[in-house]
């Protein structure tokens, strides 16, 4: 087994491309980091990097050696991490993934009510789609996430936790030109632009009979406040599990579009995520419990 020492150094130097500003970054002589790789690489029997005037750059074992080397420092780092928490959450950190819609809502409120238990734990907050969380997830990025669990149907590489659903709904602003018709389908809502986060194969497909476009979102962005807030300003419609939207309906500031006859059978699917056979951290198994507890 290599020294992590050595790993640290390489991922150093992977990472800035250049020996001196990596030594400078980890606080270590300029030579005695040449020592550390030139080392490893005599361990590994092979060259990591092509040593310029300028940069240092990966070869291919040097990349195929980065990637397990970063695995390796975040077990490391894991590791350390749950020993810390075991007496207490005093210390520590979490590392947590959301998608767009629990993001808006759900993990706000759950983090809320972990910080003020826990204030000394660290929070890192990832807000990303499903496919991204995953990879972080299984390269120990993350701990858990919370998204939509409909493409992982299967995956052995993960343990699911299906959470409650909610109503699909399609939005827009008060006052918008679709409000005043007496029924609305899919040709009136086809006039104005759609706007959403990524969509799952199977959502995608429902939305997309159900509106009649062939290319069912003019605008796509996995950060929903920003949705929110086009759509409040413009006559862009878009839609969401009703949870993250009822708050903003219910003060006036969106509202609800009646569609008449297609109406939309689509369910939000949240659920929370872990690796399949892995322990959780302290931090991680109490943020799991409040999440539990706002979904209820």
């Amino acid at each position: 087994m290599n020294d992590l020492r050595q790993l640290r150094h390489f991922v150093a130097v992977a990472e800035y491309g250049h020996f001196a500003r990596a030594a400078e970054a980890i606080n270590l002589s300029q030579p005695a980091l040449s020592r550390s790789i030139q080392a490893l690489e005599t361990s590994l029997g092979c060259r990591l990097l092509d040593r310029g005037s300028r940069n240092a750059v990966l070869t291919a074992h040097g990349q195929l050696v980065l990637e397990h080397a970063q695995r390796l420092l975040q077990a490391s780092r894991s590791m350390r991490n749950a020993v810390s928490q075991l007496a207490n959450l005093e210390a520590g950190e979490l590392r947590l993934g959301a998608g767009p819609y629990p993001a808006a809502r759900l993990i706000p409120r759950a983090l809320g009510q972990l910080v003020t238990r826990f204030p000394k734990v660290h929070v890192q907050l990832v807000i990303d789609g499903w496919l991204p969380l995953r990879e972080q997830l299984l390269n120990d990025s993350l701990e858990l996430f919370v998204a939509d669990i409909r493409e992982f149907a299967g995956d052995p590489l993960l343990h699911i936790e299906p959470l409650r659903s909610h109503p699909g709904v399609f939005f827009c602003r008060p006052g918008h030109p679709l409000l005043s018709e007496t029924t609305i389908n899919r040709e009136k809502l086809g006039r104005y632009p759609l706007a959403g986060t990524q969509l799952p194969d199977v959502v995608a497909a429902a939305l997309g009979q159900l509106s009649g476009r062939q290319q069912l979102l003019e605008i796509e962005c996995n950060n929903f406040l920003v949705l929110k807030a086009l759509v409040a300003s413009s006559d862009v419609i878009s839609m969401s599990p009703w949870d993250v939207v009822a708050e903003d309906v219910q003060n006036g500031r969106l509202e609800v579009l009646p569609l008449v006859g297609d109406q939309p059978t689509q369910q939000s699917a949240y659920g929370v995520v872990t690796r399949a056979g892995h322990s959780l951290s302290p931090a991680a198994q109490a943020m799991l419990e409040e999440i539990r507890r706002e979904d209820t």
